[in-house]
């Protein structure tokens, strides 16, 4: 095995530059949800030209992408062919780029895929098929929900990515995500106010109950949100104002108790200001992280062992959301996050360190750790088993 590991992190050495190339390339090109046809390219080329059978605009997504690589049993050799999806993001935020290190996500999945492929290459084992998934559009567009529901993850076995921040967490506890819209109606302000139902009031009285709500929730609980319409003129009673609200929770059970207390807030405005409240519940939600242990463990003996002077996995858990979520209940999965320096995602200061030669460097080792895992747990079905039987224990699906 070792043999092995030391063939795929040389296949990685050796393609240092371009791999930094590539995650400069979508650095300086930031592309919102959906629009990352930079990316895309720069991707799907670069693998295509190192052997990978790529499939652009995978499942009818103009963004998405798959590239395989394939060890196949051969004779009458009735061996399973584990499939081992590393997943990539590479859109950005509006206004402050890759605030996010996407462009690190995707360099790091190729890397990881360049170190399985040489393994198959020169050793012919282990049998198994290590797919590159290109996912667009996490910031807010559920890329990976889109490919999932049109069964991008059926034939998956185990998923893996790895997500740049500011702290080494194994199994980062990432919380749900549910957005919902209000609005009501009104009249004239000058001329007969008194016909007049007032949104904005409405949207405010919404909004003041449940900042007065924080104050019992939990401290793993998140509610926060803005007024995207307020009205149009001040001499209008605004007929029309609408709120976004984001709700996170560490996990789905939470995160139902938390949303009924939020929707009483949003009813109640409307009972006391006599409008109506539609509430939008179609927007994409982002499931808590249903981390795999077993797969965990597996991965963190890999970085340590890349990385051995590392800082040590903390306990801290930021407070953010991610599509991989409702992957991690469909598939075993993990979503480890690393250290690049001490900025927070979704800064200034976090996007020019993702640029950064530092960063690169370190994308790189999660990239060999990544590619090690996939190795071990294809050479070793019973582990496999273990991945999965730990899935099954937690979920109930049969996969």
């Amino acid at each position: 095995m070792e043999q092995l590991f030391a063939t795929a992190c040389l296949a990685i050495d050796q393609e240092a530059d371009a791999l930094e190339q590539l995650s400069l390339t979508i650095w300086r090109n930031p592309e919102l949800l959906f629009q990352e046809r930079i990316a895309h390219d720069a991707l799907t080329n670069f693998l295509e030209e190192r052997g990978f059978a790529v499939e652009r605009g995978y499942k009818n997504v103009e963004t998405a992408f798959r590239a395989t690589w394939e060890c196949p049993a051969t004779g009458e050799s009735e061996y399973k062919t584990p499939n081992i999806a590393v997943l990539c993001e590479y859109d950005a935020l509006p206004e402050i780029g890759h605030a996010c290190g996407h462009n690190l996500i995707a360099q790091l999945g190729v890397a990881a895929a360049l170190g399985v492929k040489a393994v198959m290459e020169k050793h012919g084992r282990p049998i198994g098929k290590l797919t590159v998934l290109g996912t667009p559009a996490e910031e807010g567009g559920g890329g990976k929900i889109v490919l999932m529901e049109a069964g991008a993850f059926d034939d998956v076995h185990v998923a893996m990515m790895c997500h740049p921040c500011s702290e080494n967490i194994a199994m980062p506890n990432t919380l749900a995500m549910y957005t919902i819209t209000y609005h009501g109606k009104a009249c004239h302000a000058s001329a007969s106010p008194w016909d007049g139902v007032n949104a904005l009031d409405a949207a405010i009285q919404a909004y003041n109950s449940i900042s007065a709500l924080r104050q019992q929730l939990k401290p793993t609980t998140r509610v926060h949100g803005i007024f995207t319409k307020g009205g149009t003129k001040a001499n209008i009673i605004s007929d029309l104002t609408q709120l976004e609200y984001c709700i996170r929770a560490k996990d789905r059970r939470e995160l139902e108790v938390v949303a009924q207390k939020v929707t009483k807030c949003w009813d109640g405005a409307a009972i006391a200001t006599g409008c109506t409240v539609d509430i939008d519940h179609s927007q994409i939600g982002y499931s808590d992280i249903n981390n795999n242990r077993t797969l965990a463990k597996v991965y963190e003996k890999h970085i340590n062992m890349v990385e051995p002077d590392r800082r040590n996995f903390t306990e801290t858990c930021p407070v953010g959301s991610t599509d991989m979520g409702n992957v991690s209940y469909v598939c075993p999965s993990i979503h480890p996050m690393y250290r690049i320096g001490a900025a927070l995602n979704h800064s200034k200061e976090f996007t020019k360190e993702s640029g950064t030669r530092s960063a690169f460097l370190l994308s790189q080792t999660q990239g060999k750790a990544l590619a090690l895992t996939a190795i071990e747990i294809m050479s070793d079905l019973g582990l496999l088993g273990e991945i999965t039987a730990e899935f099954r224990e937690k979920t109930g699906r049969n996969n």
